[in-house]
């Protein structure tokens, strides 16, 4: 079994060893997050309610293999990995568990299990690297304290320059006021829509893509932002990639922001340059889910090479009710 969660909601995939993925199915419910971080029981309730169904589609009667990818896991895992192992064994008989940072399964799904570094760029942003005996992190801190240049933070940089502009200030721009206004109504009343939200990180990362069109019609303040985001990318992807003697590390960028295109990938190709010249770029050559699955056969496998970590990896060989 292989899971991506997220704040989106839930992907599963399961298969076999011999067959590869044979069913998948997905929840657009995000799992709730409280007291404990990421809650273990709503996580089990939404796992069972579509790998059960999927399982007997396929004729699976055990899964003894998962690997678990979720967003939050480094800071708010702690319930997971305390609870999880202990309840996918009691309710599946699974034996075999890893639970990993979202950016761990990024980084899989791009690279594979090979040295280099990953910048996944989504609503959030984070990087992560690896020489394969150790991992690093850059960033991920949430849209209030970081998260510098995902999709969250350019939506906000955006609006910012709309409600510049609304105001007469320096460095608005009336292209993204007009678009800010065209999404979510007069800009006067934008911080009560805005600020009562929950979801607001996604809401301010919906405005990524406005902020993309404008820089691809050549409003300067636009093109302005994608280039301190691409920056952004490339401080934190030169933070976690390795230095490994007589190999070349790879460098990836994965996650749903890629979809703005040029406007944000061409300066994003500059920035890497400059500060990993001695890096390879690569194209990731699959998503988180991607990861996880690779991650499941590898660990199903005994082929599993990837370092351990109590906050990004949390590998368990034998786990029990």
């Amino acid at each position: 079994m292989a899971v991506d969660s997220g704040g989106s909601g839930l992907r599963v995939v399961v298969g076999t060893t011999r067959s590869g993925p044979l069913a998948r199915d997905a929840s657009t419910e995000p799992v709730r997050t409280g007291d404990r971080g990421i809650d273990p029981d709503h996580l089990m309730a939404q796992l069972l309610a579509l790998v059960r169904p999927l399982a007997a589609g396929v004729g699976i009667g055990r899964l003894e293999t998962a690997v678990v990818g979720a967003a939050g896991m480094a800071s708010l895992g702690d319930a997971l990995r305390a609870e999880l192992p202990g309840a996918l064994a009691r309710e599946l008989g699974v034996r075999r568990v890893a639970l990993a940072a979202d950016a761990v399964t990024a980084y899989v799904g791009a690279l594979g299990p090979r040295p280099g570094a990953v910048v996944a760029a989504g609503t959030g942003l984070i990087a992560v690297g690896t020489d394969l005996s150790g991992w690093r992190r850059a960033d991920g801190w949430g849209h209030l304290l970081g998260d510098c240049g995902g999709g969250a933070w350019i939506g906000r940089a955006g609006l910012e320059a709309a409600l510049r502009a609304y105001d007469g200030r320096e460095g608005g721009s009336a292209r993204l006021l007009a678009h800010a206004e065209a999404v979510f109504g007069p800009a006067a009343g934008l911080p009560g829509r805005l600020y009562p939200r929950s979801d607001r990180p996604a809401v301010l990362a919906s405005f990524a893509p406005r902020v993309g069109a404008c820089a691809a019609d050549g409003d300067p303040v636009a093109r302005t932002i994608l280039r301190a985001a691409a920056r952004h990318m490339a401080e934190a992807a030169a933070a976690v990639c390795p230095a490994v003697d007589g190999v070349e590390p790879l460098v990836a960028v994965t996650g749903g922001l890629t979809g703005i295109g040029d406007p944000l990938l061409a300066p994003l190709a500059e920035e890497l340059a400059e500060r990993l010249p001695g890096a390879r770029r690569v194209t990731a050559e699959g998503d988180p889910l991607h990861g996880s699955v690779r991650m499941a056969t590898d660990l199903a496998t005994d082929s599993f090479t990837l370092p351990g970590d109590d906050a990004l990896l949390y590998v368990v060989v034998d786990a029990r009710p």
